[in-house]
């Protein structure tokens, strides 16, 4: 028997299979007659990635300026906020004191006692409301106290029975481990009492700063305007003159509106308490027209103190039916109210007021909360001028088609609105505005 050589098949040649493709290593130098499913390489692909990885780096920079620029005025205004707070509150003082304050004003009254006259009425008003509420609470404390102390009882009674079947010996326990972890607190407690009372001090000194600015700003309102302006360049005046005077219209008239709204919310809430026979309806009716200033979550919470009230004092019958005239005042004062008297468009999203309220109170407490919707209209306000200046449709010039100049001598300056396209000579076409002069 013949043995076959290594490396040979005893097959014949003529019925020998193909070998298996999978088997066979592919040769390197040899060419591929498939296509493959991956498009071919363009000759500029390199270059356009270097391109591309180079704008992004760029970017990426100048990302980090900016949020390195945020966090710098950021700092920087939370050391000067002392001196800050001040100021926005008297500013907020004087957007409501204007319009009176120029009422007296072109009707003769001297700057000063005009501006005296409108503040000590506001003080005299304000201190008045004081005086007509703290009786009513003083009055009604102990019986609201008492009423509480029922209505635990009650909540005690509710829980020991089904479904719950909570024992009296376990609510015992849960109330002597909540007294407990107070005695335990005791030091804490004291130390956030302290705090809270020097912040209650501060917040006093800052009103007393806001109210005496608010007095300046009342008395030379009319001449901040030229002032700033004259402190830039021509070129730069007309944008000062028109972004402060923007800023200033939509300060004011968010408060003006936020006024009306939690007046409407006040008085049909109050009208509802009143009707059912709830407790403390004044000082509920003010605590919701104050929280008119916080959209969304000032009603939220003057509405929730309402219906807690009725639920100690009344049942829950009277709770659920002020839990329901609440929501039907809110809804109709949001859905129907608000887009009338919202007419220049410088509403925020509510996903926006809820953020910049979350924000401005997790930052400055109360006083962020309050200050933290018209911050971001006034931002919102600074964007669109920014963006209209971008798409170049000329947001300096006013409705009637003129532009504010700045125009003078060392004696002093003022303003002139001019057609626009005009040079800021003042010449016979320019006419004084009733900003005032510096």
């Amino acid at each position: 028997m013949r043995l076959p050589r290594p490396g040979r098949s005893t097959a014949p040649e003529d019925s020998a299979a193909p070998p298996d493709p999978v088997d066979r290593l592919p040769d390197p130098g040899a060419r591929s007659t498939e296509p493959t499913p991956v498009s071919a390489p363009s000759p500029q692909r390199g270059e356009r990635v270097r391109t591309a990885m180079q704008r992004m780096a760029i970017a990426s920079a100048q990302l980090l300026l900016i949020i390195a620029a945020v966090i710098l005025v950021g700092y920087v205004l939370g050391k000067l906020w002392s001196i800050l707070l001040p100021i926005v509150l008297g500013l907020l003082f004087t957007t409501v004191l204007w319009p009176p304050t120029r009422f007296l004003r072109r009707h003769g009254w001297p700057p000063a006692l005009a501006a005296a006259v409108v503040l000590l009425g506001f003080l005299a008003l304000f201190g008045g409301l004081i005086a007509v509420i703290s009786p009513q609470v003083a009055a009604q404390a102990g019986e609201l106290a008492d009423q509480t102390v029922r209505a635990l009882d009650d909540v005690q009674g509710w829980l020991q029975g089904p479904p719950f079947n909570i024992g009296q010996d376990q609510i015992g326990n849960a109330v002597d481990t909540v007294i407990g972890r107070l005695q335990a607190n005791a030091t804490s407690i004291a130390g956030y009492a302290l705090t809270t009372a020097s912040t209650v001090g501060n917040g006093l000194i800052n009103l007393v700063l806001a109210l005496v600015l608010s007095f300046f700003f009342l008395k030379d309102g009319p001449r901040w305007t030229p002032w700033l302006a004259a402190q830039t360049g021509p070129r730069a005046a007309p944008h000062v003159t028109a972004l402060s005077q923007k800023t200033w219209a939509t300060l004011s008239e968010f408060i003006r509106q936020q006024a009306f709204v939690g007046f409407i919310d006040a008085l049909f809430i109050g009208i509802g308490l009143l009707v059912l026979g709830v407790p403390l309806v004044l000082p509920l009716a003010v605590l919701t027209f104050l929280g008119a200033f916080i959209p969304i979550i000032g009603a939220f919470v003057a509405g929730a103190f309402a219906v807690l009230i009725a639920l100690v004092t009344k049942g829950a019958t009277t709770a659920l039916i002020v839990l329901i005239i609440v929501i039907v005042v809110q809804q109709i004062e949001g859905n129907v109210l608000q887009p009338i008297i919202q007419g220049r468009g410088f509403n925020l999203h509510a996903a926006v007021v809820i953020l910049a309220v979350t924000a401005g109170s997790n930052l400055a407490g109360i006083i962020g909360a309050f200050l933290s919707v018209p911050v971001a209209a006034l931002i919102a306000v600074i964007y669109r001028y920014v963006r209209d200046q971008f798409d170049q449709r000329a947001p300096e010039v006013a409705a009637d088609g003129t532009v504010a100049q700045v125009t003078g001598d060392d004696g002093g300056s003022r303003l002139v609105t001019e057609p626009a396209g005009t040079s800021g000579d003042g010449g016979a076409d320019s006419r004084p505005t009733e900003i005032g002069h510096h």
